[in-house]
């Protein structure tokens, strides 16, 4: 709208000001001395303050204020990403994760929370451009949808996914600022912004509970590294600089948390990773790292545990070892731990002898008798000390062992399938695949508790096995998760079925479920379309619907050669605006990907992609790796290849699906052969 009555340059000197106080802010940071008062104190200060100063950076490519509230008791408050206060303390900009923000947010004419005017700006480049206002008091006003909201929602996008805090919707809201205790899994149909959700939750938790989470930690889990890429920026344009972001294959097989890192350099069927990937194989893993457990009967000497001291021999018999190690085993604790308490439980039966005998031994003495090399070489024979790496390579290799282990849990059938047909001659030449990394820090687990952190964002969870939630779940297992998905976009062979199995796994089952069905990102022409798969592969989920006013563009397109075609189809896309992403079946990738190169067309390859690496318009992706992605005009190129490349009909129409749904302006599908049937 014009700005007649000057209300753009009264907004505009507003933003001016503030980021000249977010540069003072900086720069003072950056002018303090760390002086903790000695060199180890000094260094963290210095860290933290470096950490305080990177989060106090400007992004002159956008603003620091995008709306604002004014209130029934006057107050007037400039909503953005971040807190920003002048030379007095008092506040210009207020950060979007401020409980005060919560009515830009969420205040209607029917709950107003205190809010008289809601004002939207629109932005170019850093400038104030547009506002609109929303006067909640007038019952007269006509309700409309905002186009400054609709614009920058559908603003072209290149490069990494960036924040949504200038359109958070209400129901998106609720579920960032769910409270920290509470497990959150979202049921997202494409576009509903699921992603964006739990990201703004963790920068929503970071700041209403800096101190516990920054000590304890937050982890986002994605799907694989081109996603991870791809949501890179979303945190750190926030403030926050420090949360920790990995695959799953990385959070198993990097070293870290006390576990040794596990080199990935084999391959198995999926029938085996599937079956490596089954809840029961918790309760297999669990009896072997347990079974070594040896019967004092058998293991020592006369059946008893005999302490000499000065001229006497002292004996525990062998009944009560085994009370106490039937103590030690039943109480809960990790092998390791209860392996560390035996020691004194021994010492502590021997000195229940002394003192019978009239002695009045004292702690000393039981750390003596607990060092002594009896009860030092008791505990080697009664709980020898573990390795994950040689307990799965034992497991995978004995079949008597691995019997004994998996009685009324595993058939004769799938024994076979899990032992290796050609065992490696020790642990150390296994070549471990990445169902066994799962098994490998299920059994690390065991011997020794992970580490937990206070928050766990994972995306999507419909694709991991039990024995993978599990894994994700030990890492909140004193804290919550915000889990993210959608069932109908299952493309493993494990997929869940429903998300009350997901919660049960990460040991979360009092989790609250949430659904998302309005998509804010994909248009109705391209989501009403991908919707036509729903009835075959998850019929039990309500069909998304777009609230975009666009309904974008949709063009299926029956060509000769599509891989010939993707060429001159990209070159078209790429006359607009925005990022295209042209997507194909892995056994496609090699040939368009010379297609595009004889045709000049630059792209960035998104199975090859290292964080950070992404420099084209044009991302050429396999239809593997383009879950959770989205560019602004998509080319899926020949559906029928796509459904093809995977093991069953049902898991490549779900990743057709995935495929149809990336788009946020326009689509191209690119076919000779014939499409599916709810698609033709």
């Amino acid at each position: 709208m014009s700005d007649h009555d000057g209300v753009l340059a009264a907004e505009q000197s507003h933003l001016d000001h503030a980021r000249a106080e977010l540069a003072r802010m900086r720069e003072h940071t950056l002018s303090l001395v760390p002086d903790g008062g000695d060199a180890i104190a000094d260094e963290a200060l210095a860290w933290a303050l470096h950490r305080r100063a990177l989060s106090l950076v400007d992004d002159p490519s956008t603003t620091l204020f995008f709306g604002r509230t004014d209130h029934d008791d006057g107050q007037r408050l400039h909503i953005g990403r971040r807190h920003v206060t002048d030379s007095h303390g008092d506040p210009v900009v207020i950060d979007w994760r401020a409980d005060v923000s919560r009515g830009f947010y969420r205040a209607t004419r029917d709950d107003r929370a205190g809010v008289r005017l809601r004002r939207r700006f629109g932005v170019e480049e850093g400038r104030l451009t547009a506002y609109e206002d929303e006067h909640l008091v007038d019952r007269h006003e006509q309700d409309h949808s905002s186009a400054i909201l609709a614009r920058e929602i559908e603003r072209p996008r290149s490069g990494p996914m960036r924040d949504i805090v200038a359109t958070i919707q209400p129901e998106q809201d609720a579920l960032v600022r769910a409270d920290a205790q509470t497990t959150v899994c979202v049921q997202g149909a494409p576009g509903t912004g699921k992603t964006a959700v739990g990201l703004h939750r963790a920068a929503w938790l970071l700041y209403a509970h800096r101190e516990r989470l920054t000590r304890q930690g937050v982890l986002v889990i994605g799907p694989n590294r081109a996603f991870l890429s791809h949501i890179s920026a979303v945190l750190p344009a926030l403030g926050e600089v420090e949360v920790e972001q990995r695959t799953v294959t990385e959070l198993l097989t990097v070293a870290g948390d006390g576990r040794k890192e596990v080199r990935l350099r084999g391959e198995e069927p999926p029938s085996v990773a599937t079956l490596k990937g089954d809840g029961r194989m918790a309760e297999v893993v669990r009896r072997a790292v347990w079974s070594v457990v040896g019967d004092p009967a058998q293991v020592l000497e006369s059946g008893a545990v005999v302490v000499t001291r000065g001229s006497r021999r002292w004996r525990v018999p062998g009944y009560l070892v085994k009370d106490l190690l039937h103590e030690l085993t039943h109480r809960g604790i990790r092998y390791e731990a209860a392996r560390a308490l035996l020691p004194q439980r021994l010492s502590h039966a021997v000195l229940q002898l002394f003192e019978a005998a009239g002695d009045s031994p004292d702690d000393v003495v039981q750390d003596a008798v607990a060092r002594s090399a009896e009860v030092r070489k008791a505990v080697k024979l009664l709980m020898p000390a573990q390795d994950a790496a040689k307990v799965l390579w034992r497991l995978l290799s004995d079949r008597e062992f691995l019997v004994a282990n998996s009685q009324d849990l595993l058939t004769g059938a799938e024994r076979d399938l899990l032992l290796w047909p050609r065992p490696p001659r020790t642990a150390g030449t296994a070549k471990w695949t990445a169902a066994d990394s799962v098994l490998l820090d299920e059994i690390g687990d065991q011997l020794q508790r992970t580490r937990s952190r206070a928050h766990v964002v994972l995306d999507e969870a419909q694709d991991l096995s039990a024995m993978q939630l599990r894994a994700v779940g030990r890492r909140c297992s004193t804290g919550a998760a915000t889990v993210l998905g959608d069932i109908a976009q299952g493309t493993t062979p494990w997929s869940a079925s429903s998300w009350d199995d997901v919660l049960g796994h990460l040991g979360k089952p009092d989790g609250s479920l949430e659904v998302l069905d309005r998509g804010f990102r994909v248009p109705s022409a391209v989501i009403d379309y991908a919707a036509r798969l729903l009835p075959r592969i998850a019929p039990d989920l309500s069909v998304p619907t777009s609230v975009r006013d666009d309904p974008g563009r949709l063009d299926v397109l029956e060509v000769p050669d599509p891989v010939a075609w993707s060429a001159t189809v990209t070159a078209q896309l790429l006359a607009e605006e925005g990022s295209v992403g042209v997507v194909v079946a892995a056994n496609s990738l090699e040939a368009v990907a010379s297609t595009l190169t004889a045709a000049g067309v630059e792209f960035s390859r998104l199975d090859e992609v290292v964080e950070g690496d992404v420099q084209q318009r044009v991302s050429l992706v396999p239809a593997s790796l383009v879950k959770g992605l989205e560019f602004d005009r998509v080319l899926v190129v020949e559906p029928a290849d796509i459904v093809d490349g995977e093991p069953d009909e049902r898991t490549g129409l779900r990743r057709l699906y995935v495929s149809l749904t990336r788009a946020v302006t326009a689509m191209v599908v690119l076919h000779s052969r014939e499409l599916p049937p709810e698609l033709a």
